[in-house]
């Protein structure tokens, strides 16, 4: 019986394979050469040509940020997928601002705010750059279909205000609401213990409390009413209106809004916080008349701020002068290395050594955007600070939207404090959460027995309840953070400790409170900083600044550059990669609860310095 050679079939259908793997490969480099070509050529292209009487159109999308909350490769895919991260740099929109003011080919701002996401104290930065864009002589003129109060008190510094006639403009004032879930911890059988210094903390009382404190909402009240106050004042003062009268109209809109039949537009007119009411295609021949035409004759001249960001990135040369270097400091102070959009103790402190040892760098500007967290994690940020001090070189903390408890912990040992009357600052004060769910386990039928060889031994199981041993310890070590806390502050402050704990006790203050009770030094924002602390070093006025931060690979500046690029997001439009899913998106509050559980891992004591004081 004949049969046919085994390594004939073998080599058959190795050659199928050999045949379909050629062309695989071919198919797929063919793409990737393609690809290649379409971006180079983008990245390549001639940068737009500027003529005079030109207005740069700002209008930002997303969330303004410090810092980037996720990296350059992150951010490259997304923007090929076509769903770019709704993240903006401050520094980016700073940037900008400030050099559209020193272009004498730059007439105007254009500023479309619906799309922008910031926090007060960030929204007043950047009115400040408005502010100096407008003493250059040139305007600025607000486009908007509709705005919150936030876009609101940023456009207030525009020289005009044109809203849609089926717009609105929303003041509500501010809120400060949380979810508390005593009753479903106890319905599920955990418990938690909560141990804390300072009858103001009040960032765990959800975990065992069903309502707000008294002293939690007498607290709250006085700092959020000290910053609507700021808010109310400086929109008045901008728009030359009364700001009782603006009080007294949001307190009773129920009424002036059915005057107006329901027309909010109108009503924002005829009140004074808009000047015209126009459509956009309106708008579009307004900004002809008042500046020039494109070439196409259909709209204005204009640039794109992304666009005009790109130029200025491209034209800087590098820079030889002194350096101011600027660290950033944004969200929840955690233990170890973290990626940014949070900070890790490990990292932050890397870095505020890397400005130390950098003998281009003469002052540091630590930038604070973080409500706390970890107790120890601060301590060694704040270790770090020390040190450039002790190397002689002048530290200023400049704090954004919120620097306190861990916030403040990390800032206090500053040469200056600055910040802006709007920052939500102080909350100096510890606590300790330890969760046991033994109770729980017995609901699902499971219970832990065992011996120990002493009283301790095995006390720090959650299986087990919270032994009274392990509570007195817990008490001691929480007591003696605060003692630290309070003492460290006094001694950086130049204060009595019996004056420290008079204003901390966990309670939270403005900008401005904090600065009248010895808190902070002085009210500003990030250029003052900067500035203060260029003068603290003696290095004049001719500097630069450089943010401290970990340098991307050659790779990664190459992925991101191109994946700016317009071929680039048509490109991935055109793959279908836009419709990968990026993120989940749930209750916010109730992830930065959870946040908050998940980073005590490592915390044997769970010691936390941290302050949930938002605005909504």
């Amino acid at each position: 019986m004949s049969q046919h050679p085994p390594g004939l079939f073998v080599r058959f259908v190795r050659g199928i394979w050999n045949t379909l793997n050629f062309t695989r490969r071919l198919i797929f480099n063919a793409i990737f050469v393609i690809v290649l070509i379409l971006l180079v050529s983008a990245f390549f292209r001639a940068a737009p040509f500027l003529d005079t009487r030109t207005a740069v159109v700002l209008d930002p999308q997303g969330l303004v940020v410090e810092q980037f909350s996720t990296d350059a490769s992150e951010r490259a895919i997304a923007n090929l997928s076509g769903d770019p991260i709704k993240e903006i740099q401050l520094r980016d929109l700073l940037g900008v601002i400030d050099a559209a003011a020193r272009d004498a080919r730059i007439e105007r701002i254009v500023f479309v705010p619906d799309q922008m996401l910031a926090g007060i104290s960030t929204m007043r930065e950047i009115g400040q750059a408005f502010d100096r864009f407008r003493e250059t002589g040139k305007d600025i003129v607000v486009v908007s279909e509709g705005m919150g109060q936030g876009q609101y008190y940023l456009s207030a510094h525009a020289d005009e205000i044109l809203l849609d006639p089926d717009g609105a403009v929303l003041l509500e004032g501010f809120s400060s609401y949380r979810s508390y879930y005593r009753d479903a911890l106890d319905k599920l059988g955990v418990d938690v213990h909560l141990i804390k210094v300072g009858e103001y903390k009040s960032a765990a009382e959800p975990y065992v409390l069903n309502h707000a404190s008294e002293a939690s909402k007498e607290a709250n009240l006085f700092w959020m009413g000290g910053i609507w106050n700021e808010v109310i004042g400086e929109i008045a003062a901008m728009r030359e209106l009364d700001a009782e009268a603006i009080s007294n109209d949001i307190a009773h809109l129920d009424t002036l809004v059915p005057q107006y039949r329901g027309d909010l537009a109108r009503m924002a007119l005829e009140r004074g916080l808009v000047d015209k009411l126009a459509t956009r295609s309106q708008a579009r021949e307004l900004l002809i008349a008042l500046g020039e035409p494109d070439e196409e004759g259909e709209s204005f001249r204009q640039v794109h701020w992304t666009q005009y960001l790109a130029m200025q990135i491209g034209e800087a040369l590098p820079d030889v002068r002194p350096q101011v270097g600027v660290v950033v400091a944004q969200g929840d102070i955690v233990q170890g290395e973290q990626a940014q959009g949070m900070v890790g103790a490990k990292t932050a402190a890397r870095l505020l050594r890397q400005a130390r040892e950098d003998d281009e760098i003469k002052a540091v500007v630590l930038r604070v955007d973080s409500p706390g967290g970890d107790a120890y994690a601060s301590e060694i940020i704040r270790r770090e600070v020390e040190l450039i001090k002790d190397a002689g070189k002048p530290v200023v903390v400049s704090m954004g939207d919120v620097a306190a408890s861990g916030g403040y912990w990390i800032s206090m040992d500053a040469d200056e404090i600055w910040a802006q009357p709007t920052t939500i600052t102080g909350s100096i004060g510890i606590y300790g959460l330890f969760v046991t769910i033994p109770e729980a386990l017995a609901k699902i039928g499971i219970n832990t027995d065992g011996i120990a060889t002493t009283p301790i031994a095995g006390a720090f199981d959650i299986r087990l309840p919270l032994n009274p041993q392990v509570e007195t310890i817990i008490t001691s070590v929480i007591e003696k953070g605060y003692r630290e806390f309070i003492g460290k502050v006094a001694e950086a402050r130049g204060k009595s400790e019996e004056q420290i704990n008079a204003v901390a006790r966990g309670r939270v203050w403005s900008g401005s409170q904090a600065k009248e009770r010895g808190l902070v030094d002085k009210l500003g924002g990030l250029q003052e900083a900067i500035s203060a602390a260029a003068a603290r070093a003696n290095i004049g006025r001719d500097f630069g600044t450089r943010y401290v931060e970990p340098e991307l690979s050659a790779w990664e500046r190459f992925a991101l550059s191109l994946s700016d690029s317009e071929a680039a997001v048509s490109l991935g439009r055109w793959s279908g990669l836009s419709s990968l899913p990026r993120q989940i998106l749930g209750n916010a509050e109730l992830e930065r609860s959870l946040a908050l559980l998940r980073n005590l891992g490592g915390n044997r004591y769970g010691v936390v310095a941290h302050c949930f004081c938002t605005l909504n």
